[in-house]
């Protein structure tokens, strides 16, 4: 449990770096690019997703299932596209249905997205289930 507990931890605080990232992006691409909002969005939320991968890897989960790295990104990346409709949706309904500016909406939506990618990810990529007859003779 206490692994667990650090896992989280590390992980709030790697996705906080990719938040501001995507934040960053999502701002200049709107602000200084005139991009649709949501356009703006779903940028900012790659940029932010491969520092979270970069992060994931390097500092937070120790065992990775997949060994092939390029698999193991490319389904990284593929449950973040979950996260990434996620993210859309709230941003959407934040916006267009509650009349929230973009930046209210995308601090809504990203803990949406948070809590969905870390356990998609967790448990598809990071988790080493073990057979319950391993080891008995």
């Amino acid at each position: 449990m206490k692994h667990i507990a650090r896992e989280v931890a590390l992980y709030t605080a790697a996705m906080g770096v990719a938040f501001a990232v995507d934040l960053a992006v999502l701002a200049a691409l709107v602000e200084l690019a005139a991009v649709p909002y949501l356009a703006a969005a779903a940028a900012g939320f790659v940029a932010g997703g491969l520092v979270a991968y970069l992060l994931s890897v390097r500092f937070i989960f120790r065992f990775r299932r997949v060994q092939d790295r390029s698999l193991e990104a490319a389904t990284f990346v593929a449950l973040g596209l979950i996260g990434l409709v996620v993210n859309l949706g709230g941003m959407w309904l934040g916006v267009e249905m509650l009349g929230l500016h973009y930046l209210l909406a995308k601090i809504a939506a990203a803990g949406l997205s948070f809590v969905t990618n870390y356990g998609l990810r967790r448990l598809t990529l990071f988790t080493q289930f073990t057979d319950p007859q391993a080891g008995q003779h």
